[in-house]
Formats: C-alpha cells, structure tokens, sequence
C-alpha cells in the first residue's frame, strides 16, 4: 500500500482574458501539493505566470514547469512535426520562464512535467527522452522530471539516476500496457468514481482499463486536470478520499525523500 502520495494539476492554462476550466486557480491550489504550471507555448502568458507562480508559493506547493508544443490553437494537444533538438529547447525556454518567476516570489522549481502531445511523444521516444534527461543533467540536476511509468522516459530517467516521479492519471482512462488513453471531449465524470479509482490504485498498485482487465500501475503523484469538468470537485473528492485511508498528501519531493 502506498501510505505517501503526491497531488499534482495542471494550472494556469489560459490565455490573457480567456480562462480555462470552470474552477479558480486559488481553490485548486488550496488541494494539491505540486502543480504543473502552463509556460506559454500550449497556455499561459507572463501574466498568468506571475500569479499562479505566486499562488504555488503562498499555498506551499511545489512548483513545476509545464512545457508543452508550441501550439495555443490547438492546446498543445496535437502532434507536431519538428526535430527532438527543437523540442528540447523549448522546453528549456518554459523551464526558464517558470523558474525565473518562482524566483521573483521565493521559490524553486521543483518539477517538470511535458503537457500534452508533448508528453505522450517524449513516452514513445528514446531519442527525444534521452535529450530531455541529458539537458536536465546539465542545467536542472535536482529538478524531478514527472513522466508515466509506461514509458522511455521513465526507463532512461532511471538508468541515469535523475530524480524521476511516476504519475497515476485520475481523470483518464488506461489501456492494457499501463499507458494513458486520450479523449478530446471529456464528459462531467463522476468525483467519488475517481476518488475510489485513486484510493484503490494506492492500496493494491492496479488500476482497471478500458477492457476491464486489471493492471500493475506504478506512481508516487495522482494528476487531475484543472480543464476536466467539475475539476474543483473531482479535486476535493481525491483529497478526502485519500486522507480518509489513512494515506498523507505531499509535495512530489517529500514523497521521493520519503522512499529513499
């Protein structure tokens, strides 16, 4: 049973007057212990990042970058066809907007954590996840990189010893080798289906996929998505249903120091 576990959602992800989701980022961020927050190519302008960067500090949560693919339009959430090299450098250029803000309100980047389309290619790719990890051993050594267990980031992560944290996906399905299955238009889910999905996933290391087969899942953070409708909802139905099984809420740092 995992009795630690860390609580991570994805913040900030407007855009000047447009706002997304139907939450505040101030009640999410009263919930969780790390958040990943929009840097400016899928969401996010200097503006938003100030304040939720902020946010992140005066609640006590760990602060994360969220770099995804240059794409506002389309949310970062669809392919695009460039080179790992490109790839890397920007996320190397959110990373820098991300820590330079949380350096203005007294707080270090604790995390990153590839958005969208972003993530799922980093997944798939050896060569992209190795540049990822070769970069973050150069400039970012302590900085954890959050990633699924299924997948190469995961493995190369941990073949050269960077700090690595597993997430489990509350508001997402699985499939039958561990990995996420996307939907573009998610429907209203149901929050204490989730909560009971998270409870479980900690007690017995499984989770149930689409075919209702049940897998191993490994993970030290549960990610909520703050554009998941009802999110504020889903949130605090994860928060009481964990700390009702007796299991603690932590930033993904304590929860690392915790397992050494």
């Amino acid at each position: 049973m995992r009795e630690i576990v860390d609580l991570n959602c994805d913040m900030g992800e407007g855009y000047g007057q447009w706002v997304l989701g139907d939450a505040p980022d101030e009640d999410i961020m009263s919930l969780i212990s790390s958040a990943n927050i929009a840097a400016g190519f899928h969401a996010g302008d200097p503006n938003s990042m100030d304040r939720v960067v902020k946010l992140a500090h005066d609640y006590g949560v760990g602060l994360g970058a969220h770099p995804g693919y240059r794409d506002l339009q389309g949310f970062g959430r669809r392919p695009i066809k460039t080179s790992p090299e490109e790839l890397v450098n920007d996320i190397v250029y959110q990373m820098g907007a991300i820590r330079e803000f949380g350096r203005r309100h007294g707080a270090s980047l604790q995390h990153v954590k590839p958005h969208g389309a972003l993530y799922m290619e980093a997944a798939a790719s050896e060569e992209l996840s190795k540049l990822i990890l070769d970069m973050l051993l150069k400039t970012s050594g302590e900085t954890i990189l959050f990633c699924m267990e299924a997948s190469k980031t995961y493995q190369i992560a941990k073949q050269c010893g960077h700090p690595v944290v597993r997430e489990f996906y509350a508001d997402r399905d699985y499939d039958n080798a561990g990995s996420i299955v996307f939907k573009r238009q998610v429907a209203r889910p149901d929050p204490q289906a989730i909560a009971e999905k998270c409870v479980k996933a900690c007690k017995t290391g499984t989770v149930t996929t689409v075919t209702g087969d049940e897998v191993e899942i490994g993970f030290e953070s549960i990610c909520f998505h703050s554009d998941t409708p009802g999110a504020l909802e889903i949130g605090k139905a994860i928060r009481t249903g964990l700390l009702d099984a007796g299991i603690s809420i932590a930033s993904a740092s304590a929860v690392l120091a915790h397992s050494r």
